[in-house]
């Protein structure tokens, strides 16, 4: 039996507990069943996923009722097998303090890797920041890395919609390449403030920007993709509207699964992208099927977690992914 000063000291890349272990394996079962397989220079797995104050974590494999923060080895072992069946993943809400993301990337191997920026400053920041997690067997960096910044002419705008400050948490670009094809993913979290009203400029802002740099680079055979969580509650809505004003697309396939563990009419996630209409550029990569991996009751089964405590423990948000067919060379 595990100490209690040991366990206070355990580190991620021990074995887990026997239980702990087995819950993996199950957890790595079903995924195998929900996630397509990753196939050499056929396919391309992108996600995106909102993890919850994503910082510290507890050094033990299971938290008691007086620790903080309530995230531990189980759960973060958790969080890895997840993201280990991706190719790219954009992670929202990683916060300044990074100890859990490295337990992951320990966990991960030294194949993948990481890039991210630094803290957004300021209240409306939240001390968060935007990261990207990639396969580099599958996918490797193309050489871009850019935060979207907006021009002033637009902040001067005297539009009512308008943008009037740059964006509380910098929107992230990176460029990646993948058996020959080279795509731009830009990840953010849109303010989500007291009300829609705050909502609406940034993401009329976001949309317009994808907009005009889809029509720039294409000409360079880049695809373009937008990720993250734009904080748009339900379909449809004002908020929806104005993401897709530019001509973003968002397949059936993804608009309908649940983004939320707590509300399945939250739509705050998104992955998007310009379909080739309204004069944008079309994807090189084809679209082939995406969701969401609903992890409630596959993970962390033992501890009798409500939804609430689960939350602290892997997130309030469910992974968005999509599957995309590679041009053949």
């Amino acid at each position: 039996m595990r100490s209690r000063q040991t366990q206070a000291t355990a580190v991620i890349t021990e074995r887990p507990p026997v239980k702990i272990q087995t819950e993996l394996d199950a957890l790595r079962v079903q995924l195998n069943k929900e996630i397509p397989a990753k196939r050499l220079e056929q396919n391309l797995l992108i996600a995106t996923w909102n993890i919850r104050a994503f910082g510290d974590v507890t050094r033990k494999w299971a938290s008691d009722a007086d620790d903080s923060p309530k995230r531990d080895l189980h759960a973060v072992s958790c969080i890895a097998e997840i993201l280990s069946h991706f190719d790219v993943v954009a992670l929202q809400e990683v916060k300044g303090n990074i100890r859990a993301l490295r337990d992951v990337l320990r966990l991960l191997g030294n194949h993948w890797g990481l890039i991210l920026t630094d803290v957004n400053r300021g209240a409306a920041g939240n001390d968060e920041r935007m990261a990207f997690l990639f396969d580099t067997r599958r996918v490797q960096l193309s050489g871009l890395a850019c935060e979207l910044v907006v021009p002033q002419e637009q902040l001067d705008s005297i539009s009512q919609d308008a943008l009037q400050r740059q964006f509380a948490r910098t929107p992230y670009a990176v460029g990646f390449r993948s058996a020959g094809t080279t795509f731009v993913l830009v990840t953010l979290h849109i303010l989500f403030g007291s009300g829609i009203e705050e909502r609406i400029p940034e993401l009329k802002a976001i949309a317009r920007w994808m907009s005009d740099w889809a029509k720039d680079i294409s000409d360079y055979e880049q695809n373009l993709l937008a990720l993250g969580d734009f904080n748009i509650d339900a379909r449809g809505d004002a908020l929806a509207q104005t993401f897709l004003s530019e001509g973003l697309h968002i397949p059936p396939a993804l608009e309908s699964v649940t983004r939320s563990i707590f509300d399945e009419t939250k739509y705050y996630d998104h992955i998007a992208w310009f379909d080739g209409s309204n004069g944008q550029p079309k994807l090189s990569m084809e679209f082939v099927r995406g969701g969401n991996f609903d992890f409630v009751g596959k993970v962390l089964k033992a501890r009798n977690l409500s939804r609430l405590q689960l939350s602290f423990m892997l997130s309030d948000h469910y992974p968005l992914w999509a599957e995309f067919a590679l041009p053949v060379t």
